[in-house]
């Protein structure tokens, strides 16, 4: 399959913490998430979208998604920093 792919990370506006993750669709990914529909993440709802990036393949967004994964949260917290400032708007 072919497309666009999204990584992404959320950030629990529970607890604070980061959740990394993949998707096609990040509109759709963001409702799953916040509807209860993804196990992992129920407890820790309600998510908001903090940081994406776009990749070609599902093989470079999984890379991405498992390095973004390594990264602390001091880390996780100056990316998302960093993305903000260039957001225009």
């Amino acid at each position: 399959m072919s497309g666009t792919y999204y990584v992404y990370l959320l950030k629990s506006l529970k607890d604070e913490k980061f959740y990394t993750g993949q998707t096609t669709d990040l509109k759709n990914r963001l409702a799953q998430h916040n509807r209860g529909r993804v196990r992992s993440t129920t407890a820790r709802r309600p998510f908001k979208l903090v940081y994406w990036e776009s990749l070609e393949t599902r093989s470079a967004a999984m890379k991405r998604e498992r390095r973004l994964k390594s990264l602390k949260h001091a880390d996780k917290l100056k990316l998302v920093k960093v993305f903000e400032r260039g957001k225009i708007g």
